[in-house]
């Protein structure tokens, strides 16, 4: 027969031998990363102004028109992509009293990202009904200006329309 205290040196060496190989495992480590772009910043510059407007007769104001179209300035990220979204009235409104029609074409807006000649030839026509995709310029501007038509009625009650015209603007991430 064998002693004890040899089974239990016996089995100490054996266990020790068994998990050296487990004990000599490799690990390796890496780092999570994300870069943060800068906020975007979208300021209204300019009210899109019909002024005096006369009954019964349709009134349009050019996106090109300066000092009257409405205008936006965006500043973000150098080139980054961007989804533009207009939130456009379908009335001016005096008061809770009465409305104005208001309607925006499909090239009633238009942009420049610094590489055309600005409000008068801008880089192109926008459709300001429906979210759309552009670059900002290689500075992180854009520049917009949007125009429309109001249509008051024969019979509109005087005095003074108004409504927000918001655009929203977000990275898109590409």
């Amino acid at each position: 027969m064998y002693k004890k205290p040899y089974f239990f040196l016996l089995s100490a060496i054996i266990l020790a031998v068994f998990s050296a190989s487990v004990m000599a495992q490799e690990y390796g480590t890496i780092q999570a990363t994300a870069t943060v772009l800068p906020s975007i910043s979208v300021t209204g510059t300019n009210d899109l102004m019909f002024e005096t407007v006369m009954p019964g007769t349709p009134k349009t104001v050019n996106k090109a028109t300066i000092g009257r179209a409405g205008a936006f300035e965006i500043t973000g990220f150098n080139s980054a992509e961007i989804s533009l979204d207009f939130e456009l009235p379908p009335a001016l409104l005096l008061d809770s009293t009465a409305s104005m029609p208001i309607s925006f074409g499909s090239t009633d807006a238009s942009y420049d990202d610094g590489t055309g000649g600005g409000q008068t030839a801008p880089v192109a026509a926008i459709n300001p009904n429906g979210p759309l995709t552009l670059r900002l310029g290689a500075g992180g501007q854009m520049l917009l200006w949007i125009g429309g038509t109001v249509n008051p009625g024969i019979t509109q009650t005087g005095g003074d329309y108004a409504a927000d015209i918001t655009l929203s603007v977000v990275y898109t991430g590409n």
